[in-house]
């Protein structure tokens, strides 16, 4: 067969087609976090937080105006917007700014102790608790919030709002990725010290979401959060297509040993 000689125009034609052959990288990652929404039904987008020595280029600061804590970021990113935050953006919050490693203006140094000691007052929170909440080890320059699949910067966490049955499908694809274990950790108040620890550990952390959170973000009674190092994001999603096949695979099972009881 004859050679079609290749001139700059069938090249150009040729280059145009590859590429409109093969995804681009970012698209797969938007498409496949829409893809872990739609698998898990998860009722918000999940969501990831990056901590950097400057602002990622791109990406807008927030001008929502003051925010009551750091929390409240995280609902605009699961409604889909992506900004950054500058320390001064969290000083409303004290504990939010502690476990953020984010010091006070001299004006308000006192609001933590202040806070904690009303936490410790109410019964709220025992003093000998504090020392174990994880904070993180150097102070952000910049603090940025978007869904997950946002090609803007490469999020330190991934979160995600979840029910109970969602977060057991989370858990078992993180086991299979080997960030987490028989025993996770599990935060109740503050909901936000699963990001230093997520951070720092490289592993999956949990968060019944403590009252401030919940008052913050309007998370409803039936979910929590469940925390993913953004390093292992993709890999954890990747698995969770197996997991997810695997638990339709057993459901039936168990509905099949179940109905030689005659129950269900």
């Amino acid at each position: 067969m004859r050679e079609v000689p290749r001139t700059d125009e069938t090249l150009r034609l040729t280059t145009t087609d590859r590429t409109h052959m093969i995804p681009h990288p970012r698209r797969l990652s938007l498409e496949k976090t829409e893809r872990i929404k739609e698998i898990l039904g998860l009722r918000r987008t999940p969501i990831k937080v990056g901590f950097f020595d400057q602002p990622p280029p791109g990406i807008e600061r927030w001008s929502g105006g003051p925010a009551p804590a750091g929390c409240f970021f995280w609902t605009k990113a699961m409604e889909g917007q992506a900004f950054f935050t500058v320390p001064a953006d969290h000083y409303n919050c004290a504990i939010g700014s502690y476990t953020h490693k984010i010091g006070l203006p001299a004006e308000r140094a006192q609001e933590l102790d202040a806070t904690l000691g009303f936490m410790i007052e109410t019964r709220y929170l025992d003093r000998a608790e504090i020392p174990g909440i994880p904070t993180l080890e150097q102070t952000p320059a910049a603090i940025a919030y978007a869904p997950a699949g946002h090609p803007g910067f490469n999020g330190d966490v991934v979160v995600l709002a979840v029910t109970p049955a969602q977060s057991t499908l989370v858990y078992e694809a993180a086991l299979k990725t080997g960030i987490a274990q028989m025993a996770n950790a599990a935060f109740s108040r503050p909901s936000c010290a699963i990001l230093p620890y997520s951070k720092k550990e490289g592993a999956l952390a949990l968060s019944f979401g403590c009252k401030g959170n919940r008052t913050f973000t309007g998370l409803p009674d039936e979910e929590m959060y469940i925390s993913v190092p953004g390093a292992r994001w993709e890999e954890v999603t990747d698995r969770l297509l197996e997991v997810q096949r695997s638990n339709l695979t057993m459901g039936n099972y168990y509905q099949a040993h179940q109905a030689k009881f005659g129950q269900g």
